[in-house]
């Protein structure tokens, strides 16, 4: 009787199972017995060497060979004499081609070798092959270049330009706590750059050259932001994509994920974020399987999120679970000693991006330090670009700044000599004409004959108005 349990038997492979097997294979099939006699060819032996069954079966493989008339180096003697596998090329004769052959013996229970199998591959199939895989090969380099540059555009390519201390004592944190995964929370006015201090954060972490997802929670609406975040699975709702959809922490997975305007995230939302924070793992939507999550988080906001948790629009856990690391950018308007440095290097950048040679001159440069800009260091950029594109090169006057500045003389911050005291006026008064002489004249020395005053009475008060060395000239 046998013991053999039926679901096993069903599983046995007959003669004729391995047979049909063979006959479906790509590679050619010879087989001999341990003698050297060819027992099977199979049909892709005969599509890629075009020697058919009866020219071989039942005929010795040396004596194939001493014929002379359909192939030569067959590997099957010299496998029966080394009993290992043998790597050879054959030539096929009827085709006029080589192939290469590998040859593997068979052992019984015995030791003695029972077959010798040998498998047929054509050149041409193979180095069709190889330059398919070299193919992809050079495709994987180029994706991962372009992926590399992707993930430095990602990153910025800006640099920042700062003087100031509070600049310095932000940059000396971001150095401190760039290396280690601690959560950081990223505070200004708009404008005052807390992409850059992101972007200042990932470079200098050791996630470096990994995923940079960057995610504006303000301007994604409400009712998608989640399905961004999270993700979902097939069919979660109607007209998800059929194959699902990779949420971003997901796609951050091992890297950094800025969170950014996180002030506007909806109420429900913040729930499932804090949840993230706490367990670093998601679930997509309309999933029934965690994610566990390897990643930085970076938040960053304009708002007062203390005073938002206060009256209830922010969750007050989430804000402390957010705030281990709080980095706060101060307003251009309060400081002021980084405007030269930033006026310096936008001139040379925006001159070598449109080909000319552009300078802000004194009396330019004292108004853009007048003004309070509301919109920061990027309304500071984009008016430089403005002018620099609009104007032929040289010397950028105060009137082009003041025209830039004040398009339609409706702004109210520059500022005015219409208020404060009298002498605070007269003094305001008093600027205003003299930088305008300098810059009209080109010199102190022309400007105090033009004034009628004393080349070294007017020397004193343009240091006392712009203590900066070397412009505009004495002469």
């Amino acid at each position: 009787m046998d013991d053999t349990p039926s679901s096993l038997r069903k599983t046995e492979l007959t003669q004729a199972d391995f047979r049909e097997i063979c006959e479906n294979l790509y590679d050619g099939i010879h087989v001999t017995d341990g003698e050297g006699t060819i027992l099977f060819i199979n049909e892709a032996y005969t599509r890629t060497t075009g020697i058919r069954p009866e020219d071989l079966l039942g005929r010795k493989v040396r004596d194939v060979e001493q014929e002379g008339k359909l192939y030569k180096g067959s590997v099957t003697d010299t496998v029966l004499a080394k009993r290992t596998r043998v790597n050879s090329v054959a030539t096929i004769f009827p085709l006029n081609k080589e192939v290469l052959v590998t040859g593997t013996p068979v052992f019984d229970e015995n030791g003695a070798i029972k077959m010798v199998v040998t498998n047929t591959r054509d050149f041409p199939e193979l180095k069709r092959l190889e330059q398919q895989l070299l193919t992809l090969t050079e495709e994987r380099r180029k994706a991962d270049e372009e992926l590399a540059y992707l993930r430095l555009q990602q990153a910025g390519g800006k640099q920042m330009y700062y003087r100031s201390q509070s600049m310095r004592n932000v940059v000396d944190l971001i150095h401190t706590v760039a290396p280690t995964d601690v959560t950081v929370l990223i505070t200004g006015e708009s404008g005052t750059g807390k992409e850059l201090i992101a972007n200042e954060i990932y470079q200098n972490s050791t996630r470096k050259g990994k995923p940079f997802i960057k995610v504006n929670c303000a301007a994604i609406p409400a009712e998608l932001l989640e399905s961004e975040l999270f993700g979902y699975e097939e069919g979660a709702f109607t007209g998800a994509r059929r194959s699902g959809k990779t949420g971003m922490f997901e796609l951050a997975n091992s890297g950094v994920i800025l969170l950014d305007e996180i002030g506007d995230m909806p109420l429900p939302l913040q729930a499932k974020l804090l949840r993230v924070l706490q367990q670093r793992e998601i679930m997509r939507i309309g999933g029934s399987k965690t994610i566990k999550l390897d990643l930085r988080v970076i938040a960053s906001t304009n708002l007062d999120l203390q005073e938002e948790a206060r009256q209830g629009r922010f969750r007050e856990d989430l804000y402390y679970r957010l705030n281990v690391v709080p980095i706060e950018l101060k307003p251009l308007r309060e400081r002021k000693e980084d405007i030269p440095y930033l006026v310096d290097r936008f001139c040379e950048d925006f001159s070598k991006k449109y080909g000319k040679d552009t300078r802000i001159s004194a009396a330019g440069l004292d108004l853009l330090q007048s003004y309070r800009w509301p919109g920061n260091i990027r309304e500071l950029e984009n008016l430089l670009e403005r002018i620099i594109v609009t104007n032929p090169g040289g010397i950028i006057t105060r009137d082009v700044v003041y025209a830039a500045l004040n398009p339609d003389g409706g702004y109210s911050h520059l500022r005015s000599s219409t208020s404060g005291t009298l002498r605070e006026q007269v003094a305001e008064f008093e600027r205003e004409i003299i930088l305008r002489a300098i810059e009209r004249e080109g010199s102190l020395r022309k400007a105090a004959k033009v004034l009628g005053v004393d080349h070294s009475t007017l020397v004193k008060k343009y240091q006392r108005l712009h203590p900066e060395p070397g412009e505009p000239s004495e002469r």
